[in-house]
């Protein structure tokens, strides 16, 4: 019975500490569509997870942890800040045809693809309502290796994206 009594403990405790902290969760529009995630630690940091269709012809998975700056000039209702940071990401692109979409002939097409994984960064800039809503502009560059059967290392996607969250846990 002291076990169940000090399990129920633990996992209340661990419900209060995880509804205190800062989540979002949303979208990103940008060279495609994704979802996003936020989880915050404290008022210094957050960690990132998005998940990307890439130009609607692939699907990509990243995680930053981002450090955060506010920008205390702003005398206005909500807040803003900006943001930088780095972490880790992969996916997989598919097209139609032999190296590209440009001037295939469909008829004649070959399905290919080419997965990927490298370093991800990111830098935006972000506006938190005083109600539990975020809108976001931010640029991330993915740097790393592309897997064809080549194992090139050049392979870079970037793309800058409008995200729009909603916040919830924690002040607002």
């Amino acid at each position: 019975m002291k076990k169940l009594a000090l399990l129920i403990v633990i996992m209340i405790a661990t419900y209060v500490v995880a509804v205190a902290q800062p989540r979002a969760i949303g979208g990103r529009l940008g060279w495609g569509v994704g979802a996003s995630y936020q989880h915050g630690f404290g008022e210094k940091g957050m960690l990132q997870a998005d998940v990307d269709f890439i130009s609607f012809s692939g699907i990509q998975g990243t995680a930053t942890y981002n450090w955060i700056f506010p920008i205390n000039s702003w005398n206005g209702s909500g807040s803003w800040s900006w943001y930088a940071g780095v972490g880790g990401g992969g996916g997989y692109r598919w097209w139609y045809g032999k190296t590209s979409l440009d001037g295939i002939n469909w008829h004649n097409a070959v399905a290919s693809g080419i997965g990927f994984a490298g370093v991800a960064g990111m830098i935006g800039v972000e506006y938190n309502f005083k109600f539990p809503l975020q809108l976001s502009i931010d640029w991330r560059p993915l740097i790393g290796a592309d897997f064809n059967g080549t194992y090139s290392a050049a392979y870079l996607y970037e793309a800058a994206a409008i995200g729009v969250r909603y916040k919830f846990g924690g002040k607002h």
